[in-house]
């Protein structure tokens, strides 16, 4: 939530001058981005840092190890994942029981939910690669404390960032040019769209609500969303371009995804390559039956919407996308290949994949008390 605060905004233009008045400097990304990561965060709170701090640091011992030792791999390996796993089920607990708790901070959970996979997919690479695969505490803690990226993703890479972090800064003045507009952009999308759509969806939530109102608000909340995180991803985009970093992109054209199975590969495209890459990697040695692909799938998007937040909500949530996507893959329908199929079969399918997003899009709301009026209304006709 950085990129609403101005300080923290002028502290990020600030670095990206840094980075440029010491561009001749070979190793001015590594050490001057570990300088302003940690520098940022303790400015920002003293108990986010001191948490991260500790967080950081054990975790890198864990990949370290599983770098290094020859002994006990797999049970080491699926214990330290279990261990990050356990921490946001912890947050998660405490964010709604505890109140004033040291753990108990908004701004640490957010974090905790994209920084754990980052964790996770360096304890992949640690595991597969081995010493190869191990790096500096220096380089790990940038990995993981990358303040662009921080609390809202897109979800890096350790490979993509670790290749990028070796490279000398260098920027142009086209890729200047590029970062530059996607700040603007992302900036645009959420302090003018976002505030505009969030008042008109309210006003309209006051009132009783009709088939047609209902509609109109699954609609409306849907593009709200799209716009407000797509925003903070356009940010993002831009800010690690400036600061010699290729952020991955987050959406892809997601509303001519022709099926459920590709509008997950558009629509925060990182979290679910994520997903994808972690599990079904055990299953890579051999090509998975259909069968075996929609329990995959079932699985991956229940996982996904339970990372989004621990209630019944976001449970059937990611349980309603994956019996969909279980479908796609039995009935061998998962891909649409534009040139292959007629313009009105294509966007047909277009259109029916977003009906089937919107028809559940409003639990992202994750409130039970206005998520069934919204479905309610849709069976109160105006007559």
């Amino acid at each position: 939530m950085f990129y609403l605060n101005m300080n923290a905004l002028l502290a990020m233009c600030g670095m990206v001058f840094v980075l440029m008045a010491t561009r001749k400097w070979p190793q001015n990304k590594r050490i001057l981005m570990l300088l302003f990561n940690v520098g940022f965060l303790f400015l920002w709170s003293g108990k986010l840092f001191t948490f991260y701090l500790i967080y950081t640091v054990v975790n890198y011992v864990m990949f370290v190890y599983l770098c290094r030792t020859p002994v006990w791999r797999k049970f080491s390996f699926a214990l330290f994942i279990l261990a990050n796993i356990g921490a946001v089920v912890l947050f998660h607990m405490l964010g709604k029981n505890t109140e004033g708790s040291f753990l108990a901070d908004g701004l640490m959970t957010l974090g905790l939910l994209f920084n754990v996979l980052k964790v996770i997919d360096a304890l992949y690479f640690a595991y597969f690669f081995g010493k190869e695969g191990q790096v500096k505490l220096l380089d790990y803690v940038n990995y993981i404390l990358f303040v662009p990226t921080f609390t809202s993703g897109p979800i890096l890479k350790f490979r993509d960032f670790m290749a990028d972090l070796k490279k000398p800064y260098r920027v142009d003045s086209a890729e200047f040019q590029f970062g530059v507009k996607r700040i603007i952009l992302g900036l645009f999308k959420k302090v003018v769209v976002v505030v505009w759509m969030t008042d008109i969806f309210n006003i309209v939530m006051k009132q009783e609500l009709h088939t047609h109102q209902s509609i109109f608000l699954m609609i409306w909340f849907y593009l709200l969303i799209y716009v407000d995180f797509s925003g903070y991803s356009d940010i993002a985009v831009g800010f690690g371009r400036l600061m010699g970093f290729t952020i991955p992109e987050n959406f892809k054209k997601p509303f001519t995804s022709p099926t459920l199975t590709q509008f997950w590969r558009n629509w925060h495209a990182t979290l679910g390559d994520w997903f994808r890459d972690h599990i079904f990697i055990f299953f890579s040695r051999k090509t998975p039956s259909k069968l075996m692909t929609a329990g995959l799938s079932i699985l991956i998007m229940t996982l996904m919407g339970l990372w989004h937040g621990f209630s019944w909500l976001f449970l059937i949530y990611g349980v309603y996308h994956g019996v969909i996507i279980a479908i796609e893959n039995l009935l061998g329908k998962t891909t649409v290949i534009r040139r292959k199929v007629s313009k009105p079969y294509f966007y047909f399918r277009c259109l029916l994949t977003q009906v089937l997003v919107v028809a559940a899009i409003i639990i992202n709301m994750n409130d039970y008390d206005r998520v069934m009026r919204i479905y309610k209304g849709l069976f109160h006709l105006p007559f």
